[in-house]
């Protein structure tokens, strides 16, 4: 065990779940009208206590464990309720619990994402049973295909260059996206989709959590407290002010105005889009990465929104899973990756993601409401839901 690797991944795994809790519940909920928001903040808190559970239960011994050997499909049940893992166990120099608990913040914010693409007018009960199934059915399998040894690590389906995916272009950012614009398309649209966010303030201060979580989400998939760390720390960061700025510059040129929530959303398309080369390239490189996911990511919410009329509500696909799509494609770009692994990769994942969500939302149906009622939905599911309300007067 190394004591210094060990310390830094502490820490990654606290700035991680920090991510979602309260990084990511803060910038959704923001968004939201205001009779909406405590939904958003307890749909993620559940999920986030939900994936816990179920990571340790079966999640981690699907994604990590070694049953199936190389190039298998999943990791089999070996692992369930961490058997065998004991404080002295290693994986690499940290303690496998450890990893383990870092994988797990992981595994939370995943489904987490998917979040924005349902808020205002989902069932509860639908969000835990459809996450819950989602994260191993889907999340996990992919995890263990390119991170556990799986199909498409290096001497898999791919050759002996599997697919590069430093810290979830693929299995977060992608598979998040996917799903969230499947169930968006089954879900269909608010009621009413023209509603500006309640609190901007609130969003700012969810991106900017996001923003610090990112450095242990990045910078703790190096797995060691090294140079290569350090330097993914820092072209996260850069990609994350580059795409800001861009964003902002481009919603100035075709609006006339750059607004907060512009700014911030640059931010997140910035660190989506570096996260899966964040371990692959250096400053300059970030900077044009994160140059080009601000306005590409936002030309991609416009596609979403007013062209394809898809009601993703707060953007998750157009700004995650184009982002990360971005930056797989920009690995191979840069020479650090293999054209064929970056794109076969991409595809068979996406194809799986849209399948096995699509299954399990008409699955999770036959057993819970998908969506509120209409009167429901009208008067916000905070006090219909949830019998409280964040505000003395909602908007």
């Amino acid at each position: 065990m190394n004591g210094a690797d060990t310390a830094w991944i502490i820490v990654a795994t606290a700035l991680v779940l920090f991510m979602t809790l309260p990084g990511l519940a803060l910038f959704y909920g923001g968004l939201v009208r205001a009779r909406n928001v405590l939904s958003v903040f307890m749909q993620t808190y559940a999920i986030a206590c939900l994936m816990s559970v179920l990571w340790l239960v079966f999640g981690y011994s699907i994604a990590f464990g070694s049953d199936g050997g190389a190039g298998s499909l999943w990791g089999g049940l070996s692992k369930m309720f961490l058997s065998g893992v004991t404080a002295d166990s290693l994986s690499g120099t940290l303690p496998e619990v450890l990893f383990f608990a870092f994988q797990m913040t992981f595994a939370i914010i995943t489904p987490a994402l998917i979040v924005g693409a349902y808020v205002e007018r989902i069932g509860f009960g639908f969000v835990l049973l459809f996450s819950g199934l989602w994260m191993l059915l889907c999340y996990a399998p992919v995890v263990h295909w390119i991170w556990g040894g799986g199909m498409m690590a290096d001497g898999g389906i791919f050759g002996e260059i599997g697919v590069r995916d430093f810290a979830g272009g693929i299995v977060v950012h992608e598979t998040a996206g996917l799903a969230a614009l499947v169930l968006a398309v089954c879900l269909g649209a608010r009621k009413n989709r023209t509603t500006p966010p309640h609190a901007p303030w609130m969003v700012m201060i969810g991106a900017a959590m996001l923003w610090v979580g990112w450095f242990g989400f990045n910078g703790g998939s190096q797995l060691a407290a090294d140079g290569g760390a350090a330097m993914a720390l820092t072209v996260t960061h850069i990609s994350a002010a580059t795409a800001s700025l861009t964003w902002a510059l481009w919603e100035r040129i075709k609006y006339g105005k750059a607004s907060l929530v512009g700014l911030v959303t640059g931010t997140i398309a910035g660190l989506a889009s570096i996260t899966p080369a964040s371990g692959f390239v250096g400053p300059v490189e970030a900077l044009i990465i994160g140059a080009i996911a601000g306005i590409l990511c936002q030309e991609a919410v416009n596609v979403i929104r007013n062209g394809l009329k898809i009601d993703d509500t707060l953007d998750v696909f157009a700004v995650h899973g184009v982002g990360g799509i971005f930056g797989t494609i920009m690995i191979a770009v840069f020479g650090q990756g293999a054209w064929v692994a970056q794109l076969g990769g991409l595809a068979i994942v996406g194809v799986f993601t849209v399948v096995v969500t699509f299954v399990l939302i008409k699955l999770c149906g036959l057993i819970t409401p998908l969506r509120v009622d209409e009167e429901t939905e009208v008067n916000g599911l905070d006090l219909a839901v949830h019998g409280e309300r964040a505000y003395d007067s909602a908007s």
